[in-house]
């Protein structure tokens, strides 16, 4: 071979396999671990050239479009590289990957699996969640965003994924349609890829409860997320055999007072169920990782339940997350709340009304 041997005829062999977007999409430091220089990786990229240069430091081994994987591959290449600071002490900094990098936003839902964004490859760009301490600017197709509060990652295969909660706050604050915004979070919760209240905390904690495009969406996910409770409660009573109770009631005492409504009542046994489908009790509008202010509807149900154990009524409290992860388990917290009506003192007679 002679120094007259053109670039691309003295690469090394490199292992592409068609089926594997991590061999398509590689670093700048990934492509010197397999003996290709600088040098070479430019003449590949020539007009032209079999390689493109698909982001900064991060390269396209063919020709052709990039596929949506191979953009979400290469953003999360560029995202997660190590900081400038670390190259040259990193070990394996070509194995890094992606570091602490991951999807978020609307990328991130569609690999989650909503049916209202669309599909990865008909995405113009790519939200990529990176710790503060990086100072990465936002490049083409990739939109990095820094966070103090990195969330746990879920893989979706080898993707590391912000969780549903957190994807649907970056993708709500990047939106300014209402429509959008109530048609993310509705799916969020009728399709159970989480739960209401978790959203709404995950909202507020990023500042978006007070957006107009927000609120209105808020109200129709909390109802969204009873209906869905509710028709778990049916189902559980229904598929386990339970007595049937009086659904969604009035309880009141004989010329007293109302007692409040609750959405499963057994008169013959004095035991109700109350779904909790209110909002986080700390669903107030502050900073991302703090406290907020109590619901005051918080004391108001703890009295409630308070005032009618005292006249003897059980009730069993559910959240429509434990509906939707321990059916059978909350199936035998009503069952057994049923059978201990026979040990109990009698309870106080009361007026169950429709509601």
């Amino acid at each position: 071979m002679t120094q007259n041997t053109p670039l691309s005829a003295r690469l090394p062999r490199l292992p592409l396999h068609p089926d594997d977007v991590t061999q398509r999409v590689l670093s700048a430091a990934q492509l010197r671990a397999r003996g290709v220089s600088a040098a070479q990786t430019s003449a590949q990229c020539l007009p032209g050239g079999p390689w493109q240069h698909l982001l900064p430091g991060v390269y396209l081994l063919h020709p052709g479009p990039p596929t949506g994987q191979e953009r979400l591959h290469g953003a999360l290449l560029y995202a997660g590289r190590p900081p400038v600071s670390a190259r040259r002490t990193a070990a394996g900094a070509a194995d890094a990957g992606y570091g602490e990098a991951m999807v978020t936003g609307v990328a991130a839902l569609a690999l989650h699996g909503f049916a209202s964004v669309a599909e990865l490859g008909a995405l113009h760009r790519i939200d990529v969640l990176v710790p503060r301490t990086r100072r990465l600017r936002s490049t083409r197709f990739v939109e990095v965003l820094r966070t103090a509060s990195m969330p746990g990652p879920v893989r979706v295969g080898e993707v590391p994924v912000a969780p549903v909660e957190r994807a649907l706050a970056d993708a709500v604050a990047a939106t300014a349609d209402a429509a959008d915004v109530r048609r993310l979070l509705t799916e969020a919760v009728r399709d159970g890829h989480c739960e209401p209240a978790s959203v709404v905390r995950e909202l507020s904690e990023a500042k978006l409860l007070g957006r107009p495009a927000v609120v209105n969406a808020v109200d129709a996910l909390l109802a969204e997320g009873r209906a869905v409770a509710e028709a778990r409660l049916y189902a559980m009573v229904r598929e386990h055999g339970l007595p049937e109770p009086v659904w969604n009631v009035e309880l009141r005492l004989p010329g007293g007072p109302d007692l409040g409504g609750v959405d499963a009542y057994w008169p013959d046994h004095a035991v109700a169920v109350e779904l909790d489908s209110r909002a986080p009790r700390h669903a107030v509008p502050g900073r991302r990782g703090g406290r907020g202010e109590e619901d005051p509807r918080w004391s108001a149900y703890a009295a409630k339940r308070e005032h009618l154990e005292r006249l003897g009524i059980t009730v069993v409290h559910l959240t429509p997350r434990k509906l939707r992860e321990a059916l059978d388990q909350q199936a035998t917290v009503v069952r057994t709340a049923l059978m201990a009506a026979a040990d109990r003192e009698p309870a106080a007679y009361v007026m169950v009304l429709p509601r």
